[in-house]
């Protein structure tokens, strides 16, 4: 199961850690000749600077040490504060509205799995979306007000998440997903292990390693190891396919690319090993696919898939009208997902009407709901 929120001193340690990270990172940099000379100052401000401070995006120090020292930097300017305060409250939007709702969606389901429950399809398939949906809107959200605070104090922060599940290959979702985090383990591992300079064989080692390096980097458990392993898998897969043979239609590439990304967030979820099996049968249909009777009742070709029961014990709060209140949430939520650009992208039109709805509620969210998730990259 996952983690419990962090409390402060768990939070201090990451901070701690997130300051080493940064330290090393200047220093393989410098090493390398392609870093930066900065006085203590600078260097200072650039490892403390809170926006990023305990998880992410990663930015590095000459991306934002000469944005410090820049003539005027301390002089508030009127467009950056709207353009960032704009950016942080769609972000806060995304965490309070709809990562919280989708989180609501997915515990249920990973919970009964954890506790040895048997899952029918349904039940596995929509706590398994909701899960992808909520960490990607979790942690684009967190990203995305990381970004406005530092668009604020003058400082521009790199994209870091760009329309991931959009992608049409697994290389593209690293090149979209956690750009940051993509671009370290490009740069600072796979790269310098030799990359894809020394044959095929050599850089299936390389990408396993890179990937399985990625798991740990997230936790030291082995349901963290079998998600990087699978990543790396996936990776070695396209490697080698792309080798060999012509590119898949668009439409089938990016299903193919989705599928496996959603199945592989099922043991990052689930915790251990004996949640991610409890799961995945579920999701085979193993345990059997049942729908509420009143949903058969209303469209009697559904009879033919699944059995009536009174109601889905591990999907929303186990009433009827459960099953359409959260296909409604997931059909809405992937909507947005795949059809929509970033909100970097966007228009500044569609910007403020996003920011009207998400605005409105996000306060909604803020004062009545019963309590407020932790962002889940807390807790890696």
């Amino acid at each position: 199961m996952v983690p419990s929120a962090p409390t402060l001193p768990i939070t201090l340690p990451l901070a701690i850690s997130f300051f080493t990270f940064q330290q090393i990172m200047f220093l393989v940099d410098t090493a390398r000749g392609g870093g930066m000379r900065a006085a203590l100052l600078p260097y200072g401000a650039f490892v403390t600077f809170f926006p990023h401070l305990i998880a992410g995006p990663i930015v590095r120090p000459s991306e934002v040490i000469p944005q410090m020292t820049a003539p005027g930097m301390t002089r508030p300017h009127t467009q950056n504060l709207a353009d960032g305060a704009l950016i942080f409250l769609l972000g806060l939007g995304k965490k309070l509205v709809l990562a919280d709702m989708f989180g609501g969606f997915a515990d249920i389901g990973f919970a009964a799995a954890a506790n040895g429950a048997s899952l029918t399809f349904f039940e596995a398939w929509y706590a398994t979306l909701a899960y992808a949906l909520q960490i990607y809107f979790d942690f684009s959200g967190y990203s995305d007000m990381a970004i406005g605070l530092a668009r604020m104090l003058n400082i521009r922060f790199p994209l870091n998440f760009d329309s991931p599940y959009q992608a049409t290959n697994i290389a593209e979702f690293w090149r979209r997903w956690h750009i940051t985090l993509g671009a370290f383990l490009r740069d600072y591992l796979y790269i310098p292990l030799g990359g894809n300079r020394k044959g095929p064989i050599r850089q299936t080692g390389n990408l396993l390693a890179t990937m399985l390096l990625c798991g740990l980097w997230h936790g030291a458990a082995w349901n963290f190891v079998l998600w990087g392993g699978l990543h790396g898998a996936y990776l070695v897969i396209h490697a080698q396919y792309r080798r060999w043979f012509p590119a898949l239609p668009v439409p089938l590439a990016r299903a193919l690319t989705l599928l496996a990304v959603i199945l592989a967030w099922v043991p990052f979820r689930a915790g251990t090993l004996t949640g991610s099996m409890a799961m995945f049968r579920g999701m085979a249909g193993l345990n059997g696919v049942a729908l509420p009777r009143m949903i058969v009742s209303a469209l009697p070709p559904l009879g033919l898939v699944a059995d009536p029961v009174s109601v889905l014990p591990f999907l929303g709060d186990a009433r009827t009208l459960s099953f359409p209140e959260v296909s409604a949430c997931l059909l809405l939520g992937w909507l947005i997902v795949l059809t929509l650009p970033n909100i970097h992208r966007m228009t500044q039109r569609v910007r403020h009407w996003s920011l009207t709805a998400s605005f409105a509620l996000a306060m909604q969210a803020l004062f009545f709901a019963p309590h407020v998730a932790p962002f889940v990259y807390f807790q890696f």
